[in-house]
Order: C-alpha cells, then structure tokens, then sequence
C-alpha cells in the first residue's frame, strides 16, 4: 500500500513523499473528480496498450472490439506488402462476396423494388459460416444472371418478331398502294429503245426492314447520293416504342422498303444499311406468302410474351426474396472484412499461436475494452484469455473528445480548423455559447429568429424520423447535422433582436418610450414649440436636458422611438461599434486567460512568467484599458454634459502619441496623463520580455543543464549547478517551449539560439500586432449588424409597404401577392445569405481572433476501429 502511495503521491505532489491512509484516499477522491471534470474541457487521456490474442479467439476478440468502437489499431507491419499478409486470402473472398451483393443491389434497384432496411444490428457471422455465405451467394448470382440471360433472349427475340410483324403490315400496305397504275408508272418506268413512244413496267427487287428514326433523314440523303437517285424508298413510322433488350431503354423505329433494279444497287443498298445500323428482315413477294408469315409471327409473339411474363414473374420473386436480407447480408460481409483487415495489422509470434497489436485507447475505456475482450474469448470457446497490457511510449497519443448528438457539431466546427493538439484546451464548450452568440449580433432580429428557430426546433423533433429516411441530399444533411447550432444561433438570436427592439426591421413598443414631446411645446412650462411648430418644420429634435422630456432608459434593449429618428444610424453606429470593441477585447482576454490552463497542465512555468503574463498586460493595459474608458464616458456623462464629452478615439491616439497639449479634447478624468504614461510603459516593458528575455533565459536553462557542474562520487554531490532533480525538469522545460510541441518526454534536441529566436520574435510580433488587428477585425459585429438592419428595412419599405399602402377592397389581394414575394426574399435573402454571411464570419472570429490565443491544433484524430460506419451506410475506411 505504501508502495503504490509513494508512487501516486510522487506523480500528483512533487514535494510529497508520504500522507496519511485517510488522506490518502481522501486525495484520490479529490483528484478523480477534478480529473473527470477536466476530461469536459480536454481531449481524454490516451494509452498505448498491448494486445496479446489467441489465434483461434482473434478473430471474435476483435469483432467485440469493432460493436464497441474505442480503439484505434497501429500497423505492425509497414513494410509488408498487402499481398504477402495471412489473411489477405480471408480479405479476397469477402471483396468477391460484397461484388456480388452489389450485382444483386444493383438488380434490384433496377427492378424498382425497395430494399428492406429494419435496422438491424446483426451479429459477425463465424468464420465457418464464410462457406456457407459464399455458396449462397454464388447459386444467387447465377441464377441472376442465367434470368438476365434468357430474358434478354427472349426479349432480343420478341424484338425481332415484333418488328418483322410491323415490317409485313406495313409493306403489304406499301404494295397495295403500288398496284395504283399511276403510282407503278412513276416508280418503274423505263424506255424501251425498240419502242421509244411506249412505257414499259419492269419488275424490280426491294429490301425491307427497320432503322432508328432519328436517322432517317441522314440514311435517305445517303441512299439518294450513293445510287444517284436509281431507288424508291418508302418509309413509315412504329407508333409504339420498342424495348431495347440490351439496355432496357425505349426506341423509336421506322420501317422501310427499298426498291432498286440489279444486283449492283442491291449490293449497294445492304451496305449502306449495314453501315446504319438497319436490320433487314426476309419478306415475301406474294400478298399470300406475307399474309401468312404474319399469322405465324403473331401466333410465336403471343407465346414468347407467355414466356416473358413467366421469367419476369421468377425474376420478381427471387429478387424480392433477396431484397429482405441483401443489407444485412452486406453489413456481415464488411464487417468480416473489416476484421480481417484489422488482423492483418498484426504481428504473429513464432510459435504462430498468437496475434500481437497495439492500440491507442481511452484510459477510461480501459474497463469496458477488457469486458469486451473476455466476451469474445468466451464466444470463441478458447481457454486462454486475452491480455491487454499498457505500454510506456515517447509516440505522441492521438486526440479523442467524446462528443453527443447536442456537442458534435460545434466540435466539428473546432475541428475544421485543426485537431487539438494532446490534452490541450479544447475550444468546442466554449464555442457552444460564444459562437451561436456572435452570430446573433451580427444577425440580431427578434422575427428572423424565430423563424430560424422554428426551423431548426422542427429538425431536432423529428430528427429520429429523419435520420431513418438517410436523405442523400447532401445540403440538407449538412443543415441537419447542425441543426442544433441552428437552434442556439436562432434563440440568441431571438435575444439580441430584443435588445436591439428590431423585428423585421420594426420596434416593438411594450412598454411605452421613454421619451415625450409635450413638454417642449406646452408653453405653459418654458417650451418653445408651438403645433404650429410641428406642422410646418420637417424635423425637430428632442431635448433631453428639457424636464419631462426624458423619464429613463427604456427597461430592456432600445427604445421604440428610434425607429422613427432621423439620426437613429448615427446613435446605432455609436452604440454597436463600442459594444463590438467590448465583445471582442473581452473575447481575446477569454482566450488568453485559457492559455495560462494549458501552460500549468503541461507544466510550463517559463510560458507563464514570459509569455502569458506579458501577453495578458499588454493586452489589457491597451485595449482593456480602451474598454474601461467606454464604460467610464458611459457613466460619468449625462445629458447636461454630454456636448463636452472628448473622443475615445482621439484621447486613444494621443495615449500613443503622449500628446497631452490637445486643448479640442479635454481629459477624462483627472490623473488620466500619469495613469497612461505607465499603461503604455508596462506595455512596451512586456515586448522585450516576449521577445528577448525568453529567449535568452531559454538559452541560459540549456547552458545550465550542458555544463551541470555536478560530479557524483560516491553518491556525494559537488559543485553549484542544478541538482538532477531540477536538470530533468529544465529539460521538461526546454523541450517543450513552444505550444505546438507535445506534452510528453521526447528526445532531447539540439538547441539552436538562432532558430529559437527567430520563432520568438515572430511570436511576438504576430501577437503585438494581432491586439490591433484582431480588435479591429471584431468590427464586423458592428459592420453585418447594421447591415442586416438596414436590408431588412430596406425589404420592409420596397416590398411590404407596398402592399400596405392601398386601403381599397383589392388591397387584401394585393397584400395577399406582396407578402408571398416578401416572404421569399426574406427567406432568400435575410435569412439564407445573410445568415450563411454571418456564420462565416463568427468561424473567422473564433478561428483567427479567438481560438489562436490559445489552440494549436496540430495533433492528429482519434479514429477507433468501428462497425458504426457500416451500419450508417457510409464507406469502409
């Protein structure tokens, strides 16, 4: 028991050797707590672990590993070819098991017929039921494809007599319309030289057949050119399409019927229907040969459509039988795949007994791997239980953040802009309230919130119906899967339209303005307005310093009667723009406040005194500054002083300038000159502390530690260097300077001065300057608020007003037709566009301004070997 005290006091309390048994457990309760409440705001602890599994319990232990989805496989053997791993044969035949499943999909959707999809979970079927899976698939293929043969026979044959039929109907027709003496002297008439006066009819030869009818003005052009005009070719359209048996499409046909006199027009009349593409078909000569060649052609068209109707009958049933279990036929395939996959990512020992794997997997996880681990053991029916065994590695863990349905999304968010680096702060339960609530000041408008919230409030009730349906549209199942972010961006949205009293670009007056005009027109009290005043001037201004003009601040958000003010964008420019400087300091101090908590994780304490204290005064001492003199100017001044109130802007610039001698801009307070020399003092102070000293303390801690000045003899220690003790910990230190390194031991490296300082400086000055640029870049709360208003009253006027202008009786269905256009603009425009516009700009907000105060983000994902994936219709990794 001591033992394991010694151990754990030593790894939590450096200092401790030793406590009490009652504070020692005291002390684990303690710091499991506080552990599992850093686990919110960090990646979870990772450990690499050992495998050791049975050959004949392999295969099951991993397929548990697979349903439970928490560890994350490592290659064993790099440098080993696909084909030359053991189980690539076992991988071979479920590739060729999953083709053929695709082929009977594919029939199947072919065949209109929906396939069944019960959700069900199965279970990996046993090694020894690969053979039996292989054999039903194979007897089902080929049936398929013996079907598919024999029905496009049929059909190719159908074709022919179909067309063969049309081709004896339609040429006794031709003929009959020949035995007109008039049509017959036209068509075969040729001079006799004996008797020059007299037209003798000859016998000519024909050809018939079919062609596709958008070529027959091309075949008749062709026919025309190459005989010089010696055939009569008749044509005639099929009304009804034909089925082409070789891609199941539907045709348009013409038929035809050449007539030529020789062998040599005949010869070249084949050729060029054979270069057409046109199938010739045998046609008698007498009406009675024809009429009786189409009754047997219809006579084998009736019982060929017998047999059709037959083989598509079978067909239907065999595929409907497989459209029952084809996906839980493939979600066993890929799983088996899967897990033959994953064993090839294994070394196997010499005796050929037992799989070896490493695995990256949760510390907290440990437990329910293990259970999982004895599941498949014991379904296996091995005596031999697996191992799993933690190992000790320099390797740097990849990232895990447990995430639920509500979380994902605003993870995925931080993740686009890169993985958190191992155990550092994790910006996604920060992002859930800080991003949906930048977005709503740029967006803010209580009406197109709640359309907004309605929206997504309708995707997240219904969303287990509509994860079901597995749309494959993918903008719809982009806006799905943040459907929650749509819902908070639309309820702070909801909140900030009320603070700006802004509802479809209009006020709501609830509580009544805080704001009268009677005192400044009744004469009685002092007033100088008269109704005479206010019929004949266009614009008049309210005095607040009037008594009675003014009762108080409007109890929440802006008063009503701005709306109708003529400088109602002058005081909104005043009230956003400092409220956007507020927001956005009181941001970036957020985001390097939480630095200081990855820099005591990681045990850093030369980040702390020279670089996150310099980076938090500079910080403040100017813009945090810059935020108090808001507040200070927004309590000191009232309505009777206001006219004498200075610049903000101005008293900042000459804070820089130390230009006090300004007589237009008076100071604010007193002592203000003293109090900003040492600000600005405090603050170009902390630029050579970033810049040099932690340079040069850096280079110092490696000299220290190169030349110890320690010798041990005998155990007895010499000299004034650092003890090994405090050499280890500089060299902790050292190493891991910069944020982007990793937290555990690595190596040591070689220092060099020049490349550190390099990187410092230009830490430095991207931070230093990032404070003026990223302040004013939270200036676009400011800029997308304003213009979402002024869009919005800019629809209201040009659109609805209109509708809302006429009094008449047709003014309701003018109104009725206005407001169809005016709810799709404001679909369209307002909601849509402006909405994506402000999205985009709160990412940019937290990536850039926020999010690079303290998150590097350049770790790599945890990826846990899952069958999730399958069972979600998604691709095999």
């Amino acid at each position: 028991m001591k033992s394991e005290l010694h151990t754990v006091c030593r790894c939590h309390f450096p200092r401790i050797y030793w406590l009490p048994e009652e504070e020692y457990f005291w002390g684990c309760r303690v710091l499991a707590s506080l552990s599992n409440m850093g686990e919110l705001f960090r990646s979870e602890e990772m450990t690499l672990a050992q495998l050791f599994l049975q050959s004949e319990a392999a295969y099951c232990c991993v397929s548990e590993l697979g349903e439970i989805g928490m560890v994350q496989f490592r290659d064993l053997n790099p440098d080993v070819n696909v084909f030359q791993r053991k189980f690539v044969n076992e991988v071979r035949r479920c590739e060729e098991m999953d083709r053929k499943l695709r082929f009977v999909e594919k029939e199947i959707k072919k065949a209109n017929i929906q396939i069944v999809d019960t959700g069900e979970n199965p279970e990996v079927p046993s090694p020894r039921d690969m053979i039996d899976m292989e054999a039903t698939f194979e007897k089902l293929e080929n049936e398929l494809k013996e079907i598919n043969t024999n029905q496009e026979a049929l059909k190719k044959n159908f074709l022919e007599l179909t067309e063969l039929k049309h081709i004896l109907r339609r040429t006794q027709q031709f003929f009959d319309e020949m035995e007109d003496p008039s049509l017959l002297e036209e068509s075969s008439i040729l001079l006799d030289p004996n008797e020059p006066h007299r037209v003798a009819p000859l016998r000519l030869g024909f050809v018939a057949g079919v062609i596709g009818r958008e070529r027959i003005p091309t075949f008749e052009r062709m026919l025309w050119r190459v005989c010089r005009g010696n055939v009569f070719l008749r044509q005639a359209e099929i009304e009804d399409p034909l089925e082409d048996p070789t891609l199941g499409s539907q045709v348009h046909k013409s038929v035809f019927i050449i007539f030529f006199q020789g062998d040599q027009l005949k010869n070249r009349v084949k050729k060029i229907c054979e270069g057409f593409r046109a199938t010739l078909y045998p046609c008698p000569e007498t009406p009675q040969e024809r009429k009786e060649m189409l009754a047997g052609v219809n006579a084998r068209i009736d019982d060929l459509q017998m047999v059709l109707n037959q083989t598509e009958d079978h067909r239907q049933r065999v595929l409907q039988a497989a459209a029952k279990t084809v996906r839980v036929w493939f979600i066993k395939v890929r799983k088996m795949k899967a897990i033959y996959h994953t064993l090839n990512l294994c070394n196997i020992d010499v005796t050929q007994k037992c799989l070896i794997a490493e695995v990256w997997c949760p510390v907290s996880d440990m437990d329910s791997i293990q259970f999982a681990l004895r599941r498949g053991t014991e379904k296996s029916g091995s005596t031999v239980p697996s191992i799993l065994n933690r190992m000790q590695t320099n390797q740097t863990p990849p990232t895990y953040n447990k995430t639920s349905k509500f979380t994902s999304g605003f993870q995925s968010i931080v993740d686009a802009y890169g993985i958190g680096s191992y155990r550092e702060m994790n910006p996604a339960p920060y992002t859930i309230i800080t991003f949906p609530f930048l977005f709503a000041v740029m967006f803010g408008d209580l009406g197109h919130g709640v359309l907004m919230t309605s929206a997504a409030l309708y995707l997240v009730l219904r969303e287990t119906r509509l994860i079901a349906q597995k749309s494959d549209n993918e903008m719809f199942n982009m806006v799905f899967a943040g459907r929650y972010i749509i819902l908070l961006m639309g309820i702070f949205s909801m909140y900030t339209g009320l603070i700006y009293n802004d509802c479809f670009s209009k006020s709501l007056n609830i509580f009544g303005s805080g704001w009268s005009v009677r005192p400044m027109f009744d004469s009685k009290r002092g007033g100088n307005w008269t109704f005479d005043t206010l019929k004949g001037s266009a614009a008049l201004q309210l005095d607040p310093a009037v008594d009675g003009v003014f009762s108080g601040p409007y109890p929440i958000g802006i008063d009503p009667i701005w709306n109708i003010a003529i400088n109602k964008l002058s005081f909104l420019n005043s009230f956003k723009m400092k409220m956007s400087v507020i927001l956005g300091v009181s941001h970036m101090l957020f985001g390097v406040t939480l630095s200081l908590f990855n820099h005591l994780y990681f045990q850093k304490p030369l980040n702390i005194y020279l670089g996150f204290i310099p980076e938090i005064l500079f910080m403040a001492c100017l813009f945090g500054y810059l935020v108090i003199l808001v507040f200070y100017k927004w309590v000191s001044y009232n309505v009777h002083i206001s006219k004498d109130a200075p610049s903000l802007l101005i008293a900042f610039i000459n804070m820089f300038l130390f230009n006090y001698s300004d007589t237009t801009n008076k100071p604010l307070y007193r002592g203000q000159m003293a109090i900003q020399i040492i600000l600005i003092v405090i603050a170009l102070a902390c630029v050579p502390c970033m810049l040099i000293v932690k340079t040069l303390v850096l280079r110092r801690q490696h000299m220290w530690k190169k030349h110890l000045g320690t010798q041990n003899f005998g155990g007895i220690r010499v000299g004034n260097g650092p003890t090994e003790d405090e050499a280890g910990i500089i060299q902790h230190d050292q190493l891991a300077q910069q944020c982007d390194e990793e937290p555990e031991a690595r190596e040591e490296e070689e220092f060099n001065f020049g490349d550190v300082a390099v990187h410092q400086a230009i830490h430095t000055i991207e931070y230093c300057l990032g404070c003026i640029s990223n302040t004013a870049s939270y200036l676009r709360l400011w800029a997308l608020s304003l213009a979402h208003a002024q869009l919005s009253e800019v629809l209201w006027k040009m659109v609805m007003h209109i509708g809302l202008s006429s009094k008449s009786i047709g003014g309701f269905v003018l109104l009725a037709i206005v407001f169809y256009f005016f709810a799709v603009l404001t679909v369209a425009i307002l909601l849509i566009m402006e909405g994506l516009s402000a999205f985009l700009h709160a990412l940019r907000l937290h990536w850039v301004e926020f999010q690079n105060k303290f998150y590097c983000g350049q770790g790599f994902k945890f990826l846990p070997f899952t069958f999730e994936s399958i069972l979600e219709g998604r691709s095999e990794d």
